[in-house]
């Protein structure tokens, strides 16, 4: 029809580094794994240019890094780095909160249940690199509640590294503390916080809400230690 625009097939490019974003959101690819060339042209079935550009794509996402003759990696971040986008994370949700419950606007809420139907459809399919980024998209639309239009552009800048750190939770908590129903289940309690309008309620509820779990070992801030753990059975954990 004339007029309509022609939407282009995904490349192999694009394929190759949707792959490798949802081996590493889901966690089978850890950080500090080296990515082998020999094998992955061949779980992937593609040759070695493709592979290298999607890398590449990754590289500028912040989930790969790529080191003269050494090669590609899974991203590791350094302990203090992860305290310092875990913290800010905590601000600004934080913040959002103060400024956004109880909530005024339907639209605000409508956007965190749709992104929790989302996590819920996720988790029955056991997609866990998409509950990951569904969870994210939950998050930012507790962030949202604020109205305030900055806010959510900070947070928006920390896309990649909040990732990151929920991938490496989600596995986490889901080999020690909880199965993905129960994952999605805890983020459901904190939305009927949300929808009660009680801000203080709401604020305990994160601050105990387990984003933490992986940080194990992690030194923490003077201000921002660490309290006990979050499930029987579970190691010692920041649990917050």
């Amino acid at each position: 029809m004339a007029g309509r625009r022609r939407i282009d097939p995904p490349s192999l490019v694009q394929l190759a580094a949707q792959e490798l974003r949802r081996m590493i959101l889901a966690g089978e690819l850890a950080p500090g794994d080296r990515l082998i060339e020999e094998r992955l042209t061949e779980e992937l079935g593609i040759s070695r240019p493709p592979l290298r550009e999607a890398m590449r794509t990754l590289q500028h996402e912040g989930l790969v890094e790529i080191t003269p003759r050494r090669g590609a990696s899974v991203t590791r971040l350094a302990d203090g780095d992860v305290v310092e986008i875990l913290t800010l994370r905590s601000a600004l949700e934080r913040l959002a909160v103060e400024m956004g419950v109880p909530v005024t606007d339907p639209a605000r809420l409508a956007r965190c249940r749709a992104a929790l139907a989302e996590m819920e459809r996720c988790a029955g399919s056991a997609d866990r690199a998409q509950l990951v980024e569904r969870g994210y998209e939950f998050h930012r639309a507790i962030v949202g509640l604020a109205g305030h239009r900055r806010l959510e552009g900070i947070y928006d800048s920390l896309h990649q590294q909040l990732l990151w750190c929920m991938a490496m939770n989600l596995h986490t908590r889901e080999h020690f503390y909880e199965d993905l129903a129960t994952h999605v289940a805890r983020h459901r309690d904190l939305l009927d916080l949300i929808e009660n309008g009680d801000p203080e309620a709401v604020l305990h509820a994160l601050a105990h809400h387990g984003e933490r779990s992986f940080t194990h070992g992690f030194h923490q801030p003077q201000q921002d230690a660490p309290i006990a753990p979050d499930a029987p059975g579970a190691p010692d954990a920041v649990s917050r």
